[in-house]
């Protein structure tokens, strides 16, 4: 099989993991990139971000038309991420390799539990409290900016927690700070010497971007409490791969 089928294919399981489950799906890229495609932990984030920013983009859209998302809300959690997704994004090219997979894996686990265990505690209509909306804002900005990663499976919590938005809207809004802070983190590592193989990204994120349109419809037909249960299985265990990875 060549790299660009190989990059098709991964690309489109990828979106229809993100299609399917809405966040946490885009926790797949990074493990693709490095181990089926090659890229170097810190190449592989800053495509992943390239990735995550097209697919974040195109769903915001229809989530746009769809009237469920809060721009005032999700503009200022957005603002409170956008220096550390920037910074997190200029420093990540220099973290060595085995820091980064070693971070990663411990972040997919974190998104695997979230799926195994959903949180019962989600309070819509809370009121808003300015500190921890740019605690939260800065934290998944940080997150996104070193690893690469959406953070959706944080980022509809929080927004539903901290900023008081009911379960559809913040999945809209999720969106929105979503894309903003991976462009953000980007185009912070525009200037990084890190080498990426954008012929190898540009067919993967254009079958992620169909693969979601596939996600939408077999969320439809299967239970999504059971996708997300064989999903979190499987980001588990490459979690684990990667954690040993890490250490050896």
């Amino acid at each position: 099989m060549s790299v660009v089928v190989l990059a098709l294919v991964a690309g489109a399981v990828t979106g229809i993991a993100l299609g399917a489950l809405g966040g946490g799906g885009s926790v797949l890229a990074v493990p693709a990139l490095i181990y089926l495609l090659g890229f170097t932990p810190a190449a592989a984030t800053t495509a992943s971000l390239a990735v995550v920013t097209v697919t974040s983009a195109t769903a915001l859209a229809a989530h746009a038309r769809a009237g469920t998302v809060e721009w005032r809300a999700g503009a200022l959690f957005a603002a409170a991420g956008l220096v550390p997704a920037t910074l997190g994004g200029a420093v990540s090219g220099y973290a060595p390799p085995a820091l980064l997979t070693g971070a990663f894996a411990v972040i997919a686990a974190l998104a695997a539990y979230r799926m195994l265990h959903p949180s019962a505690s989600l309070r819509e209509g809370v009121p808003v409290r300015p500190l921890q909306v740019a605690r939260a804002g800065a934290g998944l900005g940080a997150v996104t900016g070193v690893l690469g990663v959406g953070g959706g499976f944080l980022a509809v919590p929080a927004l539903v927690n901290v900023v008081g938005l009911r379960m559809r809207a913040a999945v809209g809004t999720s969106l929105l700070v979503i894309t903003v802070n991976s462009l953000a983190a980007l185009l912070a590592r525009a200037g990084t010497a890190t080498p990426v193989d954008w012929a190898l990204v540009a067919p993967f994120a254009g079958a992620a971007i169909l693969g979601a349109w596939d996600g939408k419809r077999l969320a439809g037909r299967v239970s999504g409490s059971r996708l997300q249960r064989i999903f979190a299985w499987v980001l588990l265990a490459v979690a684990l791969f990667m954690l040993a990875d890490a250490m050896t």
